[in-house]
């Protein structure tokens, strides 16, 4: 009788691998796993999307502020960004510079009343819009980082009542009746907390870094409304 309660353990221990536990599970706790999974493999592709698009953006705004605090003219400059794809900055530039040439001809007839205040306002919605494409899909995983724990443990709580089931069924106390279900249930908490922990890490780091370029996009806003209204001011 021992030597067979030892073999049907060794043989329980043996089948207890990370895929069995996946393809053994019960409904619900499978769709809990194979959820936080998808969820894990989202949160990856989000994670290096916006490692990309954070770099791309301030390289961007470097290299425009040096061409803009290179000394040549707002024309110029206009004219040599506007010729490539803009990002950051640039775009605000952009932006701001194309209002100031619609605006020029009104302005000589009614007055410069209201040409900067058209311009801040381009700008603004200018800085809404560059700041809404980098942080797109950051609620994701925010989402992910504080709801993976808690979808894993609902899996783990399916899964410890099922086993508690199984044993009670089976009359049977030994560990080869408790260890696959207690494994099986500990596994889903375990894939949550690997869904949730990077989601949050990084989560916290892309949005620290999109806090930095929104107040660096809004502090070059700020000195290019001063520029503008310099020049206003000259010209009236």
């Amino acid at each position: 009788m021992e030597q067979q309660i030892t073999e049907t353990a060794g043989s329980a221990a043996a089948q207890i691998s990370l895929w069995h536990l996946v393809a053994q599970a019960s409904w619900p706790v499978f769709l809990v796993m194979i959820g936080l999974g998808l969820a894990s493999i989202w949160c990856w592709a989000i994670i290096f999307e916006k490692f990309i698009a954070f770099r791309k953006e301030h390289a961007a705004n470097d290299r425009f502020e040096t061409a803009f605090w290179s000394g040549q003219s707002l024309d110029d400059l206009y004219h040599t960004v506007n010729a490539r794809s803009t990002a950051g900055m640039a775009s605000i530039f952009i932006t701001a510079m194309q209002e100031w040439k619609r605006s020029q001809g009104a302005a000589m007839r009614a007055g410069f009343a209201g040409v900067q205040k058209r311009i801040e306002k381009v700008m603004d919605v200018q800085i809404q819009k560059e700041m809404g494409g980098l942080e797109a899909r950051l609620l994701f995983l925010a989402t992910i980082g504080s709801a993976a724990p808690f979808i894993g443990l609902f899996g783990t709580v399916w899964g410890i009542m099922t086993s508690f089931q199984g044993i009670a069924n089976s009359g049977q106390t030994n560990l080869a009746v408790v260890a696959p279900g207690i494994a099986e249930a500990l596994f889903a908490t375990a894939i949550g907390l690997v869904a949730a922990i990077p989601a949050t890490i990084f989560y916290n780091m892309y949005s620290n870094d999109a806090a930095k370029v929104q107040s660096r996009l809004e502090n070059f806003a700020d000195e290019f409304s001063a520029i503008i209204s310099r020049q206003l001011d000259e010209r009236a």
